[in-house]
């Protein structure tokens, strides 16, 4: 079971003691991340022009990197790789509802919960007297998603296109 807990990840193992505790890291995560919105936003724009209106992104990005980490390790460590799910779920909503990092972020969080709530749901029936390893379905269905933005040209993460 443990072995398949970190490869496949699952929410078979929930306890609420842990629950607790990563639901605190995502929401101060969530809540640290919103008021840096505006610098999000900017990141955008590109070096020169944030550089043109008297903000140097590189400290930014070294503290986002670190509380992104910070974030997704606590998030693995407590449900396995299904933490990565936030990997796709933020490219296609910025793709649905645009590049506004004030709604992205929420909607994201929003969307991500759901679309593992719902992936659990169909992990746990679509095979009678058994539980398909969460991490697999996600695999299926966000791998594709990942190799499409790849391969799409146009698509720049949000910024300006390449």
């Amino acid at each position: 079971m443990t072995v398949t807990f970190w490869l496949m990840g699952s929410l078979a193992g929930a306890e609420w003691e842990s629950n607790g505790v990563i639901f605190l890291v995502v929401l101060l995560a969530l809540a640290f991340f919103l008021t840096q919105s505006r610098t999000l936003n900017l990141m955008l724009l590109g070096d020169d022009t944030a550089i043109t209106l008297g903000t140097n992104l590189h400290r930014y990005r070294q503290v986002y990197l670190v509380a992104a980490s910070l974030v997704v390790g606590f998030v693995v460590y407590a449900s396995g790789v299904i933490g990565f799910v936030g990997l796709i779920i933020p490219h296609v909503i910025r793709v649905l509802f645009g590049v506004d990092h004030r709604k992205l972020l929420p909607l994201s969080a929003l969307a991500g919960g759901i679309f593992l709530v719902w992936a659990d749901v169909v992990a746990r029936t679509i095979i009678p007297n058994a539980e398909l390893p969460i991490g697999i379905l996600i695999s299926i269905v966000g791998a594709p998603a990942f190799v499409l933005l790849l391969i799409k040209k146009t698509y720049s993460f949000g910024g300006k296109a390449a």
